[in-house]
This record gives structure tokens, C-alpha cells and sequence, in this order.
């Protein structure tokens, strides 16, 4: 072989082996909870599900149904009005820089564990088609947030980078709800699509740069 020839196969190579290191990041191992991760969890959560009204027997139902996969969690918030001044520290900001505060380090923390928003957008009218609904409470944001696994939600949950920052979400949403979702049909490229093709485009431009230049 050339040595332009080793060096083209070095780069597609390199290529190849970057974008199963990034699969392996953003799928993970796939493995399902076992019993004893979500009863460890749950056990760290105390009163904290009943004092927001949550149920843990669905959260645990949820975990226990576990197939590894990665899921989307659809969430609706309504942000609070006005200035919000902290009962702890005395701050006071309003409920959009609260949120801020919570949702920043939230989107940090979830993409170093291979997730990431899929959508944010705001709320620009009421509700346009609504059957035997409540009323709108105040809703002002939607988001949908890809998560690798139901493992990386409780490590989320648990760590205390998370935890220290939460109040700065009680501080800034009024009202809220989520649930988990998994994809049926989608019209766009994945990460998987995205960043294969973008290796693919830089190793085929370090190409024709070798044939060129080497």
C-alpha cells in the first residue's frame, strides 16, 4: 500500500471508530434497571413525591417497565409571574430567571449523560382544539427532552449537582406536568444520522486534501 493510500485508510478509519465511540456514548449498554437500583432510588426520595403531589407506585411502575432504550419526556410549564423572592436566601428574581437557574445545569447534566432537548418553544396562544379538559392553567412553555435510558433519570435524580439546584424550579414553575414517551414516527436525523454524516463529510474533504496535497 502507498503511503497516500495508508493515510486514506487511517481517515476513514478514524472516522469509523469516532462514530461507534459516539453510538456507544449516546445509546449506552441498553441494560434494563434491576429491583434493587430502583428500590435504592426510591428509597432516597422520602416525602418529596407526595409533597408535590407525584405518585411514586407509577414512577416505580414506570422503572419497573424498564427495556432499556431511550425514551422522550413531554413537559408542560407554566412559569410564575413576577418577582419570586427566595424564603431561604432572601433572592429575588423572576420566575423565568428561577427556571433558568434549574434548567441550564439541568441541560448540562442531561447531555453529558448522552441526552438533550429535542424542542423547546413557548407558548403564542390558548388552546385551539381541547375535549373535556381543564381549563388552561397558565401554561407557557413546552419542552421534549431525549433521554439514553430510565437509568440515566434516576442518576440525574440522585446527584446532588441536580438536588442542589431544584428549589430553583419550585421557585420558578407555577404548575407543571411530564411523561415519558417513546418514538413511533419522526421526521428528522438523529444524532446517530448527524454526526455519521458529518464524519463521513470530514473525512471525505481530508481525502481529497491527501490525493491533493499528500
Amino acid at each position: 500500500m502507498t503511503e497516500q493510500g495508508a493515510m486514506v485508510a487511517a481517515v476513514w478509519t478514524g472516522a469509523l471508530l469516532l462514530w461507534l465511540a459516539f453510538l456507544l456514548f449516546y445509546d449506552g449498554f441498553r441494560r434494563p434497571l434491576r429491583s434493587g437500583e430502583i428500590d435504592a432510588f426510591l428509597a432516597t426520595l422520602g416525602p418529596r413525591m407526595a409533597e408535590t403531589g407525584n405518585d411514586a407506585a407509577r414512577l416505580r411502575a414506570f422503572l419497573e417497565a424498564d427495556d432499556g432504550r431511550e425514551f422522550v419526556m413531554v413537559n408542560l410549564v407554566g412559569t410564575r409571574a413576577g418577582p419570586i423572592t427566595d424564603p431561604e436566601s432572601g433572592a429575588t428574581r423572576e420566575g423565568s430567571e428561577w427556571l433558568r437557574r434549574y434548567s441550564d445545569p439541568f441541560v448540562r447534566g442531561l447531555i453529558a449523560r448522552g441526552g438533550h432537548p429535542l424542542f423547546v418553544g413557548r407558548k403564542v396562544g390558548g388552546y385551539i382544539d381541547a375535549w373535556n379538559t381543564p381549563e388552561d392553567p397558565g401554561w407557557s412553555l413546552v419542552g421534549t427532552m431525549r433521554y439514553r435510558s430510565r437509568r440515566d433519570l434516576i442518576r440525574m435524580a440522585s446527584d446532588p449537582a441536580f438536588r442542589a439546584v431544584h428549589p430553583a424550579k419550585l421557585l420558578g414553575i407555577a404548575t407543571t406536568f411530564s411523561f415519558p414517551t417513546q418514538r413511533q414516527i419522526a421526521f428528522y436525523a438523529s444524532p446517530r444520522v448527524t454526526v455519521g454524516l458529518l464524519l463521513g463529510l470530514l473525512a471525505a474533504l481530508t481525502h481529497i486534501a491527501v490525493l491533493t496535497f499528500g
